[in-house]
């Protein structure tokens, strides 16, 4: 059969979309992030993701090779997101690590107020699963590491040698702020976590400059 005598329906068809691995990875996330957001991890089967995505089942798994690892890309992908987003707040303001401190609260009283706030993905997520190497909860330990160790560096500069307990304390602050938000609203306790991390901010800095002169004297 000659080209000119292909049916019309074959020649009117549209040319498949070829999409890059990295767009479809990100079609699938996508799908993830609002599947488990609507409900929970657990409750989303593999089968209504692939539905939901629009791809084949075999594309689906040749990205993710189960739904463990697929949940652990999901958060590895928001813990990313959210670190770049903090990253950004501390090079505006690295000029005052006072400011830089208190603005990761403040990315976090941005999200527990945002419309459908349900809780901190993280813990919300890594809770379904009992195993500790389980790829969410591997994902989302990684993100708290990442998380406390940007709060302590700049802890230290605000309080010198009381850098470890300031981080701590801001960082029980956020985890104390996305628990109340999301059981209690926006208006709950959650409101207040923004000026408890400027009192405490503030009382370590003052304790560690009156510190400093009783160090030098003993030296």
């Amino acid at each position: 059969m000659t080209a000119a005598a292909l049916p019309l329906a074959d020649a009117d068809s549209p040319a498949p979309v070829r999409r890059s691995r990295a767009e479809r990875e990100a079609i699938v996330l996508d799908t993830a992030e609002r599947l488990f957001a609507g409900r929970s991890s657990r409750s989303v089967g593999m089968d209504e993701l692939v539905r939901e995505t629009g791809l084949g089942k075999m594309t689906v798994y040749r990205l993710f090779r189960s739904k463990d690892e697929l949940v652990g890309a999901y958060l590895a992908r928001k813990a990313a997101t959210v670190l770049a987003t903090i990253d950004a707040e501390l090079q505006r303001l690295s000029h005052d690590p006072r400011a830089a401190l208190l603005s990761v609260v403040g990315v976090v009283e941005r999200d527990v107020t945002r419309a459908g706030f349900r809780g901190c993905p993280f813990t919300n997520v890594s809770s379904e699963y009992d195993d500790p190497q389980h790829p969410a909860r591997v994902a989302a330990a990684d993100y708290k590491f990442g998380l406390h160790g940007r709060l302590e560096r700049l802890a230290e500069q605000v309080a010198p040698g009381g850098g470890e307990d300031l981080a701590a304390q801001v960082h029980l602050i956020v985890d104390g702020m996305y628990l109340s938000g999301g059981l209690l609203g926006p208006d709950g306790p959650a409101a207040h976590g923004r000026r408890l991390a400027e009192r405490l901010v503030d009382l370590a800095a003052a304790d560690s400059a009156a510190a400093r002169p009783a160090l030098v004297t003993s030296a």
